[in-house]
Formats: structure tokens, sequence, C-alpha cells
């Protein structure tokens, strides 16, 4: 269940909620829209509660760079499916795309000079695309065993 202010984002800023089932549908532009997109994963609002910050966050990024980007919220269900794809390791996360592709991501709560900078870069038709992080790696040395994960 989101909280209040992520739901809003929905009832309020008119944000799509998108997961497996309509993601790219969502991330191929109509006719005259832009080709980069803003994904929120959210993670759970109880446990990340950084996740309400840059729900008020949003809005305003998308009112800053108007015309250039839209937005969507990922849903909480598809996140976990979906985290790998966009390279989203800490949650909350936004992430930046040019069509299907990550180019940057931004985890947890930041300066806003440092989202209109970084956003701002990655938005450049010549800003790399990112390559998939195929998950954490967790490297534990145990009596003298590596172990991998």
């Amino acid at each position: 269940m989101p909280s209040y202010l992520i739901g809003a984002l929905r009832h309020q800023a008119g944000l799509p909620f998108v997961d497996e089932t309509n993601i790219e549908a969502f991330l191929a532009p109509a006719e005259g829209e832009p080709e980069n997109c803003i994904l929120f994963f959210t993670g759970d609002p109880k446990q990340r509660p950084e996740a309400d910050d840059v729900a008020v966050v949003l809005p305003e990024l998308l009112r800053t760079f108007h015309g250039r980007l839209r937005g969507a919220v990922i849903d909480r269900a598809a996140e976990e499916g979906l985290k790998g794809r966009f390279n989203a390791v800490v949650m909350p996360s936004l992430v930046v795309t040019r069509r299907d592709q990550p180019v940057g991501v931004l985890g947890k709560i930041r300066d806003w000079s440092e989202y209109v900078e970084k956003i701002g870069a990655w938005l450049s038709s010549d800003a790399p695309v990112l390559a998939p992080s195929g998950g954490p790696r967790v490297e534990i040395t145990h009596s003298g065993k590596e172990i991998v994960r």
C-alpha cells in the first residue's frame, strides 16, 4: 500500500503506475512525447521514509524538465522484477531512461542542484546508457573460504 504522498502522484499529479505488463508501452513515446522518462522505484515507504521526500520532489522535477521528460511510478509488486533491468539498487530511486534504456540513477533523496545537474546531463542525446547491473554482489569470507552470492 503506497503512502499518501506516493498515492497522490497518481491521483493529483496524474502519473501512471507501471508494472511488467505495461512498462514497454509507457517507455515507447507517443507522437510528440519526449523519449526520456523518469521512473520512481519507491521501495517500502514504511521502511524507507525517504520515499515520501522523493515523492514530493518528483512533480517538481517534471515541471522543471517539462517537455523533455515523462514520469511514472513503478508499482510496488513489480519493483523486484524490474530493478535489475533499470539498475535501481537503492530504494527509493529515480531512474532516467532514454526510451527503454537507463541513462542514470539517483538513489535516496538528494540536493535539488544535484537532481537538476545530473538529470540535465542525462537528457543529452549523447549521454551513454547504463549496462545492466546484474544485481548486487556480496563477497563473504569465512574461515578462509570465499563465498560469492
